[in-house]
């Protein structure tokens, strides 16, 4: 009777088998769009690093740190800078003890007002020696040419030539800085430092290790962390026309923490970087009931592109693993400095893999006592 039960019970189940909770995504009947082969395995493609400190002190002499370096080639050109006028900028000519010859400004006008704006095909006009080609040509290059047209005229001039409005070179800075927008190329030189501190610095949000600057069509990607907080001289550069600088924001900067962590999460590296034990700290640290302090994991990509080239010998992933037994292999984690995109991931103690095991076959069993007991009961039925 309990087996003709059971058997009815099974049979049901199987029937309603399309009401049973919970989907799945069967494999076996589809077309399988890629063959792996043996070399084709995930295990043979990662490599295993058990943190030590000759390994992290051999870590470190393969990474590029930034030092205090001067700027040798920057310094020349700031020596030799000069302001080359273009179309839309505005000049003051002064011809000394000539007032008839000079513009003044008042009151009501102001000097951008008042001067002698360079035109679409560059140049400008001045009484006597009429149109003068301007664009291309320093102040003082100005000066001489003016100087030299107005003798016939005026004894012995002296000329003096400034600009009052800077309005036909920019450069750009975009993203996360917090007054984003154009900057005027004057006869002062701006560099790159110059335009960031110009747009009011970065936000909280950016990333100044990854700073773009495109120049002629080429990008370059600069530190602002090397150059401001380690003296780092050479990632600054003089700006020019149509430069544009983009601060990134940080979304790229971030790390995962999974595993046997009070709070599994995704934190972002911050300015001054991140280590494994800040990692943890941030996660509320490790599961003391259910983690085992020997394995706790930074999961490395290496390139998923070039590992999946069959004859590449380049891995997939390297894993560097942590054995936090003894806690003051905590030290150790201090040194290690995460990547993007790391995973830290904190496995969990056998025992506590096996008490997850029980806990999810005690509903079965229960329930099939339960099922037992009601046939037993079925069967002595009168």
């Amino acid at each position: 009777m309990i087996n003709k039960a059971l058997s009815l019970i099974l049979a049901s189940c199987t029937l309603a088998g399309c009401a049973i909770p919970g989907s799945t995504l069967p494999t076996s009947d589809k077309n399988q769009a890629w063959q792996a082969d043996d070399s084709d395995t995930l295990s043979s493609q990662v490599n295993v690093y058990p943190l030590t400190p000759n390994l992290i002190n051999e870590l470190k002499l393969h990474q590029i740190v930034p030092a205090m370096r001067p700027n040798a080639g920057l310094e020349q050109q700031l020596a030799q800078y000069q302001y080359h006028i273009g179309p839309g900028d505005v000049l003051n000519v002064t011809i000394w003890d000539h007032p008839e010859l000079t513009i003044p400004a008042g009151s009501y006008r102001s000097s951008e007002e008042a001067g002698n704006w360079v035109h679409a095909d560059g140049t400008i006009f001045y009484p006597y020696i009429g149109k003068i080609a301007v664009k291309g040509l320093t102040v003082t290059e100005v000066r001489d040419l003016i100087t030299q047209r107005i003798k016939k005229y005026v004894e012995d001039p002296q000329v003096d030539v400034n600009i009052a409005a800077f309005r036909s070179q920019k450069s750009y800075v975009t993203g996360e800085v917090n007054k984003p927008g154009a900057q005027a190329i004057s006869n002062i030189p701006l560099t790159l430092l110059d335009a960031i501190n110009a747009a009011g610095g970065i936000t909280a949000d950016a990333d100044w290790r990854n700073v773009t600057l495109a120049h002629n069509g080429k990008e370059e990607h600069l530190s602002l962390y090397a150059l401001v907080q380690k003296g780092d001289l050479t990632q600054n550069r003089l700006l020019q026309k149509g430069d544009i600088v983009h601060v990134p924001r940080n979304d790229s900067q971030k790390i995962f923490i999974m595993g046997e962590v009070d709070a599994p999460q995704v934190v972002k590296i911050d300015r001054a970087g991140m280590s494994l034990t800040e990692a943890l700290a941030n996660a509320g640290g490790i599961n003391e009931k259910e983690a085992d302090p020997t394995g706790i994991f930074v999961i490395r990509s290496t390139g998923l592109a070039n590992a999946s080239v069959k004859g590449h010998n380049q891995s997939l992933a390297d894993v560097y693993q942590l054995n936090m037994k003894d806690a003051t292999a905590l030290v150790m984690g201090t040194e290690f400095e995460l990547q993007p995109y790391d995973v830290v991931y904190v496995t969990a103690a056998p025992v506590a893999r096996w008490n997850r095991l029980i806990s999810q076959l005690v509903p079965s069993i229960t329930g099939f006592n339960d099922l037992t007991e009601g046939m037993l009961r079925l069967r002595n039925w009168p």
